[in-house]
């Protein structure tokens, strides 16, 4: 008997109508709520909504176990369906399928899912993030070690790709390359100094073999979207985005649980996703993917599809994934050089929306229909994966 869900009712049954991102970059004087709500009011009023018509929450953060509670608050909404789960950066798509359900239930109407981080200004910082997790987060079989978390955990998934599949650090670095020439024609992308290969290589080196350019950025930054059912999507001012699959997997908490450094369970949450749209790789117009380190690129790729295993290296070649490359991935700049406030993944799901809704200005796609948004949390431990399509991908 096949254990794998069948949601494909649920496809194009709910759309997001308003986005929105604050503060991206440096927020000094803000903390994580105060961006939390600013994007939050940005996105339902991009909606052309108001607050008082919100009445679900999906909602996380990696500095407080009860945050949905503050966050309701903060907002003065009164949620018939709320969503604290807590999977680390892939959290906010995983919120997809459970409110796109609460939608069809008629639990609720119009679902805010938001995330704020002032990372990067707070005095509560990510060293102090980094540090309570040994309390909140125990890894019993790695913390003893005292390893650089999360970069050596990444930095383990390198080295065994490296050499399971001769995959080489220069062939990391055009990932980091590709995602500053995108950061470059974005203007709310916090480093778009052009970046060479050369560059990246005589980079510091943080944990071998990642050098500090094969590593996320330290931003502020909160990011919204609202998504309702798609019969009361066609009736707001801006197109629908429509979710036509999504899925999440969970295989491990630890990198060293994991069986392969070198497969993920996006390897599920892809499939299921796809299942679900009636789509595959090859129809997709672009990829936003969780590049919180140049490996994550090469391994989603190939584990969502895009490449045979231990051919990620060699797809990224030659300017591949960037502007007028084969394959448009992180179109914004991506979390190496646009934003990446702790979690990243709201962020790479709200590019895509704003491409598909035609937003992206210099760095816009000619054809944009769908996309493939796919966000990893922990140390390659959840996965989370949704495709999105305009009113022409129905």
């Amino acid at each position: 008997m096949s254990t794998t869900p069948d949601n494909r009712a649920l496809r194009a049954r709910a759309a997001i109508v308003g986005a929105a991102t604050y503060g991206c970059g440096e927020a000094p004087g803000m903390d994580d709520m105060t961006l939390l709500v600013r994007a939050a009011h940005a996105a339902v009023a991009d909606a052309g909504l108001t607050m008082q018509d919100i009445d679900g929450l999906c909602t996380a953060s990696a500095s407080a176990t009860m945050w949905p509670m503050p966050v309701v608050e903060h907002l003065g909404i009164n949620p018939s369906y709320v969503d604290g789960t807590m999977l680390g950066g892939s959290s906010f798509v995983a919120h997809l399928l459970p409110a796109m359900r609460a939608l069809e239930a008629g639990q609720c109407t119009a679902v805010l899912v938001c995330y704020g981080s002032a990372q990067r200004s707070a005095t509560f910082g990510r060293s102090q993030v980094v540090a309570s997790r040994r309390f909140l987060d125990p890894q019993p079989y790695e913390y003893p070690y005292e390893p650089l978390l999360p970069v050596s955990a990444y930095a383990l998934a390198a080295s065994r790709h490296m050499h399971q599949f001769g995959t080489t650090r220069r062939q990391l670095a055009e990932v980091a390359v590709a995602a500053r020439a995108w950061a470059g024609k974005n203007p709310e992308a916090f480093l778009r100094d052009p970046l060479t290969i050369d560059e990246v290589l005589g980079a510091r080196m943080v944990s071998d073999p990642l050098s500090v350019r094969d590593c996320c950025l330290v931003t502020d930054g909160g990011g919204a979207f609202v998504l309702v059912r798609a019969d009361r999507a066609r009736d707001l001012p801006r197109p629908p985005v429509y979710v036509l699959g999504t899925a999440t997997a969970v295989w491990n908490r630890q990198i060293s649980a994991m069986h392969d450094l070198t497969r993920t369970a996006a390897t599920q949450s892809g499939a299921q996703a796809y299942a679900m749209a009636g789509l595959g790789a090859r129809d997709m117009d672009m990829v936003q993917l969780y590049d919180a380190f140049t490996i994550n690129t090469l391994l989603f790729l190939e584990d969502l599809g895009f490449c045979a295993k231990g051919e990620g290296g060699a797809f990224v070649e030659g300017g591949a994934i960037a502007p007028g490359g084969r394959l448009a991935v992180n179109t914004n700049g991506g979390g190496l050089s646009c934003v990446h406030p702790g979690m990243y993944g709201i962020f790479a799901l709200i590019e895509a929306v704003r491409q598909l809704r035609g937003e992206g200005g210099e760095r816009q796609l000619a054809r944009a229909r769908t996309a493939l948004v796919h966000a990893n949390g922990g140390t390659l431990s959840s996965q989370a994966t949704a495709v999105l399509g305009t009113a022409d991908a129905l």
